[in-house]
């Protein structure tokens, strides 16, 4: 089989992936452009995001635990209380 022959037989994953570069030749570069900032301001505004997950979850943990010794102080006081 020489060269001709092997460049002459493409994979279909080649095909699609020229068939999806046209596409996006097609595309103005304010369309390019725009769909690249919007991807980029996606990415950065997932640091915030995750940033208020980890302060809430900080939170809500902090809230469990006085819960919990709120809960276990109370009972307790009022077993000392004496009943005349």
């Amino acid at each position: 089989m020489g060269k001709k022959d092997a460049s002459a037989t493409k994979l279909p994953v080649d095909q699609y992936r020229k068939q999806i570069g046209k596409q996006d030749y097609k595309k103005t570069k304010s369309a390019l452009k725009a769909t690249r900032l919007k991807a980029e301001a996606k990415k950065n505004s997932s640091g915030f995001r995750d940033a208020f997950l980890v302060i809430a979850a900080i939170l809500f943990f902090v809230l469990c635990v006085y819960a919990f010794f709120y809960l276990n102080l109370s009972t307790e006081i009022n077993l000392d209380v004496d009943v005349d």
